[in-house]
């Protein structure tokens, strides 16, 4: 029992610094977004790199955010179909897509690790500040795989909730 308390907290950490990081990326680039503007048309000297930075900041960014709501379960839906159906269909539309999103986020998981590694062993850098590319897959690979884990939890619901009721 202390052992699972243990997880859940630590995991409810990893998500709360998730979230911390990624409105501290967006701060960042809101930031840089606007120092890069005024610089390019008041002074005519924009930040050089400041796209690519931004670049490396929304792939921290959007993972980030989508742990959260997926934490919130404040993803948008569209049902106006679905829920004309009947409630047993209803129900293994779900599952499908539960289990289906799943499926594709722990690819996209797996992807993000295989990536690290190519990245690494290629060396790539960015074009303009020759900044090294695998470093930012790192929090992508520790977000999608918090949001896998997330996704999983939520798929579990699906399905128990579909047999009580």
């Amino acid at each position: 029992m202390k052992l699972a308390s243990l997880f859940l907290a630590f995991f409810d950490f990893i998500l709360n610094l998730l979230l911390v990081a990624g409105a501290g990326v967006l701060a960042l680039m809101m930031f840089l977004t606007v120092i890069d503007v005024v610089g390019r048309y008041v002074f005519n000297m924009p930040i050089d790199g400041g796209f690519e930075l931004v670049e490396f900041m929304m792939a921290i960014f959007v993972p980030c955010a989508l742990v959260y709501c997926q934490k919130k379960d404040s993803h948008i839906t569209v049902d106006l179909l679905v829920e004309r159906f009947p409630k047993g269909l209803q129900r293994i539309i779900a599952i499908i897509t539960s289990l289906l999103t799943v499926m594709y986020f722990a690819m996209i998981c797996w992807q993000s690790y295989l990536a690290i590694g190519e990245e690494l062993a290629n060396q790539l850098t960015s074009s303009v500040l020759l900044i090294p590319i695998y470093p930012f897959f790192v929090p992508l690979l520790v977000a999608f795989g918090m949001l896998t884990i997330l996704l999983l939890v939520s798929f579990i619901k699906t399905v128990t909730a579909s047999h009580r009721g």
